[in-house]
């Protein structure tokens, strides 16, 4: 059953300062701050200009320096330069040129939009509202919460981007009905589906990949040069970002003995526009909506500069996208927007949805979903488990991810155990296991066995370490692979099945010997080999449990007699 939790208020503050909170975008290329002043979003001049740049430089002294990249001839005496390294919040335990994490740098980058921010407003800032990509998992995110707190920030949400842009657009301009957001960054792409009405803004459904942006294109740039002529890879990279950034509103670029026309940029640029797209299908799909229910499309973030890009946008939609804000700070007003309606109080109710299934391990290797990809959050959800063996008096809570049905091709988040199950039956005791899922996307997990009360809790914080590989696998694979994962499924809830009814009549013939017919011995060896081959070989469900139901016909006999002998002994007891 879905709970619908709300939000408890902020605790009243004597006299809260007007600016005292921050919209953040954390970008993979240039980060945005903004803040509200008489009820309208500003951007914060952030050094020269709004947009600080997403890099961190360490010195060969150990001084660092954020948001310029070194001359290209002192890259060496420069040190190490750090840029892109969102993409690598999904592993933020990972030392980045064995120097510092994902986390750490992020860190760096906030604490100097604090201190930019705190010179701008002329006061303290302590609060922030920080954007991440929609389809960030719960590692990536926990991480992202971790580097604002390390750089004295208290987070008061963790906001989708989409949904942020949908902040800016929605009550700037009071439109109604159902938008498509189409955040396209340089390390993410997001597509999100959101209903407006009347001050209610509700995600309906969100898709998106973290590992494809507009530095992928950059590559290809750097790879479409290196077919030609020998270019040095660093070098390459932010020329082929300057190129790009020129051709956004120029013919042609030349410099450095190379060319790249907007020809040659959109036949780039197309294979990685059509990955967008084919998300943008998807995600009409998961909402169960056709091109005709979308009113409007908004553009997000820098790729969306792009000619290519809003040329495919407006023919995929069949209409021309919204572009009258500027798209690289649309988000951070959003968030500004949100973190002055927390503080300040506001009348929009913002509904967001987890873009990521959650369940935990059965037996056999299963996913039972607990909460589904695109609950609208925050939310609660309970189911209950029983035990699998008789005596039982623990049972392993395993915390899943993903859209899969075997764990195996599902994210590990976290496992516990209940321990102090009173030993009973299998199947009689009463497990209750609670999926709670904060504004943050961040969960919360309980288990309580019900005839004693004995529970266990555990925040997921999860594990680092999600490899690139395991992501895709989880989010691109789950469409083309759910044929497939249902007949693995089916055959692992009969092979289950089967490999019970095993157990319990090899239990009952060893208990009841005496009152097995002659030939009932040998046949009903024979039919336990049969479907234990059957199970060993794994071949298809409905044999499976076609021979199951031929077992039972032929164990019926026995079975009888055994409970007329069970109901014998009992009515002798009693007399």
């Amino acid at each position: 059953m879905l709970l619908q939790i709300t939000e408890p208020p902020l605790p009243e503050q004597e006299s809260p300062p007007p600016l005292g909170a921050l919209g953040i975008d954390l970008g993979t290329t240039h980060c945005v701050a903004a803040y509200v002043q008489d009820n309208q979003p500003h951007v914060i001049d952030l050094g020269e200009g709004p947009l600080l740049p997403s890099v961190v430089t360490c010195s060969l002294t150990g001084e660092y320096s954020i948001g310029t990249m070194p001359p290209f001839a002192a890259k060496v005496e420069a040190g190490v330069t750090f840029s892109s390294f969102k993409r690598h919040m999904d592993q933020p335990s990972q030392r980045l040129a064995t120097l510092k994490t994902p986390v750490e740098l992020a860190a760096f980058i906030l604490k100097y939009i604090k201190q930019k921010a705190e010179q701008a407003l002329k006061h303290p800032v302590y609060d922030a509202v920080i954007t991440v990509p929609a389809y960030f998992d719960d590692t990536a995110r926990q991480a992202t919460k971790d580097a604002a707190q390390l750089a004295g920030f208290k987070v008061l949400r963790l906001l989708n981007e989409p949904t942020a842009a949908a902040l800016s657009y929605g009550l700037d301009h009071q439109v109604e009905g159902i938008y498509a957001v189409y955040d396209w960054g340089g390390g993410t792409f997001d597509v999100s589906l959101l209903k407006m009405t009347k001050g209610v803004f509700q995600v309906l459904a969100t898709a998106g990949d973290i590992h494809l942006g507009g530095d992928d294109i950059d590559q290809a740039i750097l790879d479409f040069w290196l077919l030609s002529r020998d270019v040095d890879s660093v070098n390459g990279l932010i020329w082929a970002r300057q190129a790009k950034e020129t051709l956004f509103t120029k013919p042609l670029w030349a410099q450095h003995g190379l060319t790249l026309s907007q020809s040659d940029l959109s036949q780039l640029a197309k294979p990685f526009v059509e990955r967008t797209l084919e998300i943008c299908r998807h995600v009409l799909k998961d909402a169960n909506l056709s091109l005709a229910d979308i009113q409007g499309v908004v553009l997000v973030g820098g790729s969306t500069r792009l000619q290519e890009v809003r040329r495919a946008v407006e023919e995929f939609f069949q209409k021309p996208p919204l572009t009258n804000l500027d798209p690289d700070q649309v988000v951070a007003l959003g968030a500004a927007l949100q973190a002055h309606a927390l503080t300040h109080g506001s009348k929009t109710l913002l509904l967001d949805v987890t873009p990521l299934s959650l369940g935990l391990e059965t037996m056999g290797g299963l996913v039972e979903k607990i909460i589904v990809r695109n609950t609208p959050i925050p939310a609660a959800v309970s189911q209950e488990f029983t035990t699998y063996q008789d005596g039982q008096t623990q049972m392993k809570i395993h915390i899943v991810q993903g859209e899969r049905e075997l764990v195996q091709d599902c994210r590990s988040l976290a496992e516990f155990t209940l321990k102090g199950i009173p030993p009973m039956a299998a199947g009689l005791a009463r497990i209750e296991v609670t999926f709670s899922l904060d504004s943050d996307g961040l969960l919360t997990v309980t288990a309580c066995e019900k005839t004693t009360q004995i529970s266990q809790k555990i925040d997921i914080k999860p594990s680092y370490g999600l490899s690139e590989e395991d992501l895709q696998r989880m989010v691109q694979e789950s469409f083309s692979h759910s044929a497939q994962d249902i007949q693995q499924r089916l055959l692992r809830e009969a092979c289950l099945k089967a490999e019970k009814m095993i157990e319990d009549l090899q239990t009952a013939l060893k208990d009841d010997k005496h009152l097995l017919l002659e030939n009932e011995k040998e046949e009903f060896t024979e039919a336990l080999n049969s479907l234990q081959t059957l199970i060993r070989q794994e071949k298809q469900a409905t044999a499976i449990y076609d021979h199951v139901q031929h077992i039972s016909v032929l164990t019926r006999p026995f079975s009888e007699r055994k409970i007329a002998a069970t109901l014998r002994e009992h009515l002798k007891k009693l007399s």
